[in-house]
């Protein structure tokens, strides 16, 4: 399956934008201090090495079933990006 280079870049732009608002929020929670800024800064780790790690297995197993690049960077992005767009939701509120 071909993964348009444009649809990549937007993934990884819509990305990026959602990770700064992301890191502000997470700012304003921590720099309130408190138990909430506890729990953000404990979810936060977790939930970055689970999700690296889980994609560098599922990476791994997907290149050397043969298939492309292209296809396991949009995957890797699209899952990055739903849990970035998670994150943005739940410290909105």
């Amino acid at each position: 399956m071909f993964i348009p280079p444009v649809a990549l870049g937007l993934n990884m732009m819509q990305l990026a934008y959602e990770s700064n608002l992301v890191i502000g929020l997470r700012l304003m929670t921590l720099g309130a201090g408190g138990q909430k800024a506890a729990a953000e800064a404990q979810l936060m780790i977790a939930e970055k090495m689970k999700l690296a790690s889980l994609l560098t297995i599922e990476n791994a197993f997907a290149l050397a079933q043969g298939q492309s690049i292209e296809k396991t960077q949009a995957r890797s992005v699209s899952r990055y990006l739903r849990v970035v767009q998670a994150n943005r939701r739940r410290l909105s509120k």
